[in-house]
């Protein structure tokens, strides 16, 4: 084994891996065999799928598909090259256009990746005199995109708006003041305290980015998101979303001014230098998004799910933090504990994502239960009957099984 290869794999990542594949209880990887729904099957076994993001469930809706079907017809199967040079279709444009629109934006430029779009926008706004401002709690993507800008990063706690100010309170008051955080947050499920973000943002002069991934087709009109569900979309300067979530394809994009979006069109370096997205990818998001405003059953059936979920843990005494959203962490606080009850549920039918160190802390460790529009009330309630009968097998509620 040569160098870098036996540093890595004594790092602790890969031997937590081991230690949870000798064990039988590694849960990462799973292999599905069938179309994203509300159950799927993995190794021949069919399951209730509850750790998707594909908060509307249109995955497998007809008209998603025909449009992804109808843009490889007519474009092909990839763009082989940037949205810079040879990479810009018609579609991608059009898609552009209704977004802006959709958000209340002068303008949008789309991403291959959502991961993209934070790192890309993130990463170039402001400059090495300027400030970016971040919840402890923000994605990967945020916290990589402002890894690579050369301003000051000032970290507050999560969702503390007290902590905010004293970050706002140490900057020089000419300078670029760029807050930075999720709509709802991805793990834990609450939603940004945006109106008092708004406030301290007019207070000291400071702009605001709002990633709206998880926001995006569950919260807000026709689902904005969390800006909107405030009343205060006009108010934040650049509001990011993904395609790979409510909007059924895979990529991403950021709305703002035509100033700040003419900017990124030319700096942005994972714009720039990355293929642009498939057709196929393209025409899915733009037929997603017209569901999404058409279709606004499906909004309403997911907060039904979700309240009556967020209900249903509470009365069973499960720890689920201060989410509000179809995100419900559910809390166990223990990596090998939160392992065995993932394939504990699997066994019983039950698919949850498990999310352990380091992506918490270890004493944050939590299943990560999310709720589909598509979901029906009976698949819920059999989850739920599972979640409790496990629950109180391992000693995670008031008291045990007889």
């Amino acid at each position: 084994m040569n160098l870098l290869a036996e540093k890595l794999s004594a790092s602790p990542v890969c031997e937590a891996a081991r230690d949870a594949k000798a064990k039988g209880i590694y849960p990462y990887f799973r292999e599905i065999q069938s179309d994203q729904d509300t159950v799927v099957t993995i190794n021949g076994k069919r399951v209730l799928m509850f750790g998707s993001n594909a908060y509307l469930g249109l995955t497998n809706h007809p008209k998603v598909k025909e449009a992804a079907i109808e843009a490889v017809k007519k474009y092909g199967t990839g763009m082989a090259g940037s949205r810079y040079l040879n990479g810009t279709l018609d579609i991608h444009v059009a898609l552009e256009k209704k977004l802006a629109q959709f958000m209340g934006k002068d303008d949008v430029i789309t991403y291959s990746t959502g991961f993209h779009v934070n790192l890309g926008v993130v990463s170039c706004l402001t400059g090495r005199e300027d400030y970016i401002l971040w919840d402890e709690r923000d994605h990967a993507s945020i916290i990589e995109g402002h890894r690579l800008s050369y301003s000051t990063k000032l970290k507050f706690r999560h969702n503390d708006m007290d902590s905010l100010e004293r970050q706002l309170q140490k900057c020089e008051p000419d300078k670029i003041k760029l807050i930075v955080v999720d709509g709802v947050f991805s793990m834990e499920g609450d939603i940004a305290n945006i109106p008092e973000i708004v406030r301290l943002a007019r207070e000291y002069n400071a702009n605001i980015m709002v990633d709206e991934a998880h926001g995006l087709g569950v919260l807000g009109r026709q689902g904005r998101g969390a800006c909107d569900h405030f009343g205060l979309l006009p108010d934040v300067d650049l509001v990011m979303g993904t395609f790979s979530k409510s909007m059924a394809s895979i990529g991403g994009f950021i709305a703002g001014s035509k100033e700040v979006i003419d900017y990124l069109r030319h700096t942005s370096r994972p714009y720039i230098f990355s293929a642009s997205n498939t057709p196929a990818a393209t025409a899915a998001a733009n037929a997603a998004l017209d569901i999404m405003i058409n279709e606004p059953e499906r909004i309403e059936n997911l907060w039904k799910l979700t309240h009556y979920a967020l209900q249903r843990f509470r009365d069973m005494g499960c720890e689920i933090g201060n989410t509000s959203t179809p995100i419900i962490p559910l809390f166990i606080r223990d990596n090998d504990k939160t392992f065995y009850i993932t394939r504990y549920l699997f066994e019983q039918g039950v698919f949850v994502n498990p999310v352990v160190a380091p992506a918490v802390a270890p004493a944050d460790t939590l299943l990560r239960f999310s709720l589909m529009a598509t979901h029906t009330l009976e698949q819920l309630e059999y989850a739920l009957e599972k979640i409790e009968k496990c629950f109180r097998k391992v000693g995670l509620l008031e008291y045990q099984l007889a």
